[in-house]
């Protein structure tokens, strides 16, 4: 466990690896007291674009947890980050919520509403509001030659009890059978770009940082893909009967974050 006690940075999820819906994971602020004690610096990272890091904040808050905005990343900070990269004024189509607009319109952004007009690219989030117009629309500015650039893939967004919603990715399918286009770039996990976002972002080369999750086919397949090692919790959605059945392995595997709360607080680092 050397190897864990020497990481600069811990990436961490959120939902089964902080907490579990409203309900704080029995030792997940000791982890974080211990992670600011022992000089880590963390970041919590979310693929849910619907909202901002404020809302995170408060809800960190609310369970006991004080963090401010720049300790988390969310798919939609990400792909603005992204895109800032490659034309800070660029002229935006977006599929959102309100507050993911509010955050483009904050980062200096110019959001398209009018079909007259030309964006150079669409943006597909998490939206509650999408209409067939905004489909057809965003179809036809891809086809003009727009980029096309999405804040993550999730089909689907668990809701309790067993249930869930219909997530971004299930929309970008509909868009590719109509005009056979999979979005240029699709920044949240698994895919490596947010993860490099971060690493830009914090200054850190590969070995520095190490994903915490609990779901194997976006953090864990997430962090693999991005080149860096990973933790995969047993406290979220991964039951260690499905890990050890998943061609997609952890460099290490816990019960939660107690135990590697436990191993650095046991460090000399």
């Amino acid at each position: 466990m050397e190897k864990l006690r020497q990481k600069k940075l811990f990436v961490l999820d959120l939902d089964g690896t902080i907490y579990l819906s409203d309900k704080l994971i029995k030792g997940a602020d000791d982890f974080i007291k211990t992670l600011r004690q022992r000089g880590k610096d963390f970041i919590f990272l979310t693929n849910n674009s619907s909202r901002s890091g404020k809302v995170y904040v408060e809800k960190l808050k609310g369970l006991g947890i004080d963090v401010d905005e720049s300790q988390v990343m969310t798919s939609g900070k990400a792909t603005i980050l992204y895109l800032k990269r490659l034309k800070p004024d660029a002229k935006i189509f977006l599929l959102g919520t309100p507050s993911l607009e509010e955050e483009f319109l904050e980062a200096g952004f110019t959001l398209i509403k009018d079909r007259r007009d030309k964006p150079d690219y669409v943006v597909f989030g998490f939206d509650k509001t999408l209409t067939y117009e905004k489909m057809w629309m965003a179809c036809d500015f891809i086809l003009e030659g727009a980029g096309y650039v999405a804040t993550h893939p999730d089909l689907n967004c668990p809701l309790e009890g067993g249930k869930f919603m219909i997530d971004t990715g299930s929309f970008l399918k509909a868009v590719e059978a109509s005009i056979q286009r999979m979005p240029d770039v699709i920044i949240g996990k698994p895919n490596k770009f947010i993860i490099d976002i971060i690493k830009n972002e914090k200054k850190v080369e590969d070995e520095d940082l190490v994903m915490v999750g609990d779901r194997l086919y976006t953090d864990i397949l997430g962090a693999s893909n991005a080149g860096i090692d990973s933790i995969l919790v047993f406290s979220g959605e991964t039951t260690r009967e499905a890990y050890e059945k998943s061609e997609i392995k952890a460099t290490f595997a816990v019960d939660s974050v107690v135990l590697i709360d436990e191993i650095l607080k046991n460090s000399k680092v």
